[in-house]
């Protein structure tokens, strides 16, 4: 079996390394990064009151709607605070708008998962507010769960007005 001719042009240089890792501090510092972090504290309360109660009706769908939630945010945010963004194919060169409709879809999707705990469990444990009832019941625990789940909805909705702000400003990102 023959050899394969030598190549005529030579081999493309090596990749520079990337350089080490470090912390995006201006992120950090921003009003982006304060509301990410108050969503990651917000949305582990929400989804560790779900989690640690009876599952029922809309809580199946509030649990996995929070806990997702709470992960992708968490690696938007890993990302954002080590400045990384480019390693995501195609989202990383549109990184302001992929955090924009990041928040903007989450935040919607929280707050019905929030009203579907409400709705649900509002109408199934009415009977646990009342005063001399002494049995256990977990309608503070859902009423937390839900309470919590619309704060961070409502953290949400408002990092998604700041990169539309941001957009509109003509800003490429975050």
């Amino acid at each position: 079996m023959a050899l394969p001719p030598p190549p005529s042009s030579p081999p493309p240089p090596c990749p520079q390394s990337r350089e080490t890792l470090s912390l995006n501090r201006p992120f950090l510092r921003s009003l982006l990064g304060v509301l990410r972090i108050a969503q990651l504290l917000t949305g582990a309360v929400c989804w560790v009151t779900l989690a640690a109660h009876k599952y029922e009706g809309a809580t199946y769908f509030a649990v996995f709607a929070a806990v997702l939630l709470w992960l992708l945010t968490l690696a938007l945010f890993g990302l954002s605070l080590l400045g990384r963004w480019s390693l995501v194919p195609v989202l990383g060169t549109r990184w302001l708008m992929t955090n924009l409709m990041h928040d903007l879809l989450l935040g919607v999707i929280l707050s019905a998962a929030a009203t579907g705990i409400l709705i649900q469990k509002t109408q199934s444990f009415t009977y646990c507010s009342l005063p001399g009832y002494t049995w256990p019941c977990s309608y503070k625990a859902y009423l937390t769960a839900a309470v919590f789940a619309g704060i961070t909805a409502f953290f949400y909705l408002i990092s998604g007005l700041y990169c539309l702000v941001r957009h509109f400003q003509g800003h490429k990102d975050i």
